[in-house]
């Protein structure tokens, strides 16, 4: 999974770029790895100030409305890929539009349902809804 990350700062600093331009250019990115073969979901984030955050640090949880002045940098939307190594990941995540001070691309690896362990009730009541609507 790369994960778009970005400042406050970085995302102030797009507020003035075209969007049709922007949307090229992710669209340009995402038919590369289309065309590659490789993307397997791609989603962007609705601004931080429409989000809320379930803070579990009390109890009963606090509920904060966005935007997090808090937070050092925001998760703004991810592609998934099915690619055979992390050295490929991080091939398609240099390749990233939008970049700049303060954007970041964070990969990390899905971890897949076979993973764990198959005698879990839990996993077993995943396993056949994921099978009942054709996700496995």
């Amino acid at each position: 999974m790369l994960i778009m990350r970005a400042t406050d700062e970085a995302v102030e600093s797009f507020q003035d770029v075209d969007f049709e331009k922007i949307m090229e250019e992710m669209g340009r990115y995402n038919e590369a790895m289309i065309s590659a073969g490789v993307l397997v979901a791609a989603e962007g984030l609705d601004d931080a100030a429409q989000g809320v955050v379930v803070d579990f640090s009390a109890e009963p949880p606090v509920v904060t409305d966005g935007p997090y002045g808090e937070a050092k940098e925001l998760f703004g939307g991810f592609w998934i890929l099915d690619v055979a190594s992390k050295e490929e990941a991080v091939e398609w995540a240099k390749r990233a539009p939008m970049t700049g001070p303060g954007l970041k691309t964070e990969i990390r690896r899905v971890t897949r349902i076979d993973e764990f362990p198959q005698d879990n009730e839990w996993i077993q009541k995943e396993r056949a809804w994921r099978e009942a609507t054709g996700q496995l």
